[in-house]
């Protein structure tokens, strides 16, 4: 984590040094490291809650018996810095960053202004029971040398990028470089490379243990991983020597979907990451007033280079296929009482999805 963090650190000072005409030996002068932190701001913060209410669970094996099942409350603790600039749609109705806020337009490929942008963000949450890590560092730089318009590049962008979601099981490192072409006052193309470093998804650890019916060696699977089985007594072992089931349909049904989670996620752990180089296309659309507001964006990968490694992706899909991403966010004030708006972001990388959305109107009543 704390080398990630670093070559970003890094990148942002390579980025803003090659982006001024002083040699970059100067990069260190206070007043380039002011101008590089200047708007920037640094927040953490704690949110927590009641989680799910506690639920009651009745037993008549030996009588009847009641145990209760607690979840422990939710929380979810911020730290990040961040210095983005705001489209005109965007306003800082709150006075601090609390760590809850949804800034679609992060996941744009290009910011409202030229230059270096950057956010540093890690979650620590627990929802529901369930305890994960959400992070997403990214270092954004947008050229617009002798454009008229704000979100107009003439000429590249270059995003480096590392997202963890939790809830989605996904996490990579990305870094892509695109020639941007401006059609029109509102409406940009772009194409380049983009650089993915990542597990390899699409492998299955539990391939090798299935059988030609379909089904899974999942006991002898058990007894590699350290279990032991008394069929004499019907009782099953843990490697650390704890009875964990006493008949087959607890084994069947409790213990070896565990054993199967863990396996599958120590074999996960013992592979290398791989890069994964792709060509992308995309667009960026913005137009704004005070009224209406559309703020669009995509990104398609549809060719992937192939190292022809073991565990290539490719390998997995039988050839090429497409990666792809995108973002909306629309609203309108239809007149001084009735308002309305849409916004959402959708990736699928691989054999993974993730996105969120919100939709409403207002209306003002007097």
């Amino acid at each position: 984590m704390v080398k990630k963090l670093i070559i970003m650190l890094t990148t942002v000072l390579l980025i803003a040094c090659s982006a001024t005409k002083p040699c970059c030996g100067q990069i260190y002068e206070n007043k380039e490291i002011k101008k590089l932190l200047k708007f920037s701001t640094f927040y953490a913060a704690v949110n927590g809650g009641t989680s799910l209410s506690d639920v009651d669970v009745f037993s008549v094996d030996n009588g009847l018996s009641t145990q209760t099942i607690s979840t422990p409350y939710d929380y979810n603790l911020t730290i990040g810095l961040r210095k983005i600039a705001r489209f005109g749609y965007e306003n800082k109705a709150q006075t601090f960053y609390d760590g809850t806020e949804s800034n679609y337009s992060d996941a744009a490929t290009v910011g409202k202004v030229k230059g270096v942008e950057y956010l540093f963000e890690i979650d620590y949450k627990r929802q529901e029971g369930e305890t994960y890590v959400d992070q997403h560092h990214f270092v954004r730089f947008s050229s617009d040398e002798g454009c008229p318009d704000e979100l107009c590049v003439n000429f590249f962008a270059l995003k480096l990028e590392y997202l963890e979601d939790g809830f989605a099981d996904v996490k990579y490192f990305e870094m892509s470089e695109r020639y941007r072409h401006r059609d029109g006052k509102h409406l940009s193309w772009n194409i380049g490379l983009t650089h993915r470093l990542a597990e390899p998804y699409g492998y299955n650890a539990l391939d090798e243990w299935m059988l030609s019916n379909g089904n899974i060696h999942y006991t002898y699977l058990a007894l590699q991983e350290g279990y032991e089985v008394d069929v004499y007594s019907n009782t099953y072992y843990n490697p650390a020597g704890e009875v964990v089931a006493n008949s087959a349909e607890v084994w069947e049904a409790v213990v070896i979907p565990q054993v199967l989670a863990d396996y599958t996620e120590k074999k996960r752990g013992e592979l290398k990451k791989m890069i994964q180089h792709s060509l992308v296309v995309g667009f960026d659309y913005y137009k704004y007033n005070k009224n209406t507001w559309l703020h669009a964006w995509g990104s398609l990968m549809p060719y992937h280079y192939d190292d022809g490694s073991e565990f290539s992706y490719h390998n997995y899909v039988d050839g090429q296929w497409y990666d792809y991403s995108g973002g909306l966010i629309y609203g309108i004030k239809v007149n001084k009482q009735l308002g309305y708006f849409i916004e959402g972001k959708y990736n699928k990388y691989w054999n993974r999805e993730w996105y969120d959305f919100k939709l409403g109107l207002n209306y003002t009543i007097f």
